[in-house]
């Protein structure tokens, strides 16, 4: 692999260590090459950002503009765009955990408003990778990777439009 360039689009995203995911910070990042917007899941800010402007710009943002703030939030981690462009974002319960939300992928609009959310494990900390399928006729749609007994399973899952 060679690299062309390298261009800091955003920076100033919260860091520090943690027990039982040894550090937080950014995580996962959605591109949306129509509108040139990056949103980026914080798990230690327990925030999803858009950063404008990513694939042209020249200078960084200081974070971005905060998009989903939600108490359905803890310590979101990978994030990746649903069939019906909304965001899901997978929570790995490492900040602002609830024992009665464990390991739950959240789905909202790309102008935050909060859609559904459903358990990928009964325990915390499960849910940790996602993956959807946005075009095709495949069997499933959605997957997701289960971090308790180290699993992905694949799903069919409605998606609305928004």
């Amino acid at each position: 692999m060679t690299i062309l360039g390298e261009t800091r689009i955003a920076k100033g995203y919260t860091v520090q260590p943690n027990a039982g995911a040894v550090i937080l910070g950014p995580t996962g990042l959605a591109y949306d090459k129509t509108t040139d917007i990056l949103y980026v899941a914080s798990t230690a800010d327990n925030k999803i950002f858009a950063v404008p402007h990513a694939g042209k710009t020249v200078s960084f943002v200081t974070k971005g503009t905060p998009i989903f703030a939600s108490p359905n939030l803890r310590g979101p981690l990978a994030l990746v765009f649903a069939p019906n462009g909304n965001l899901l974002t997978a929570n790995g319960d490492a900040v602002n955990a609830d024992p009665t939300h464990p390991s739950e992928i959240v789905e909202f609009t790309k102008s935050g408003k909060f859609v559904r959310e459903f358990n990928v494990d009964a325990s915390q900390g499960g849910a940790f990778g996602i993956g959807t399928v946005l075009a095709g006729q495949p069997s499933f749609n959605f997957a997701a990777v289960d971090d308790v007994p180290n699993s992905i399973s694949v799903y069919s899952l409605p998606f609305e439009a928004q």
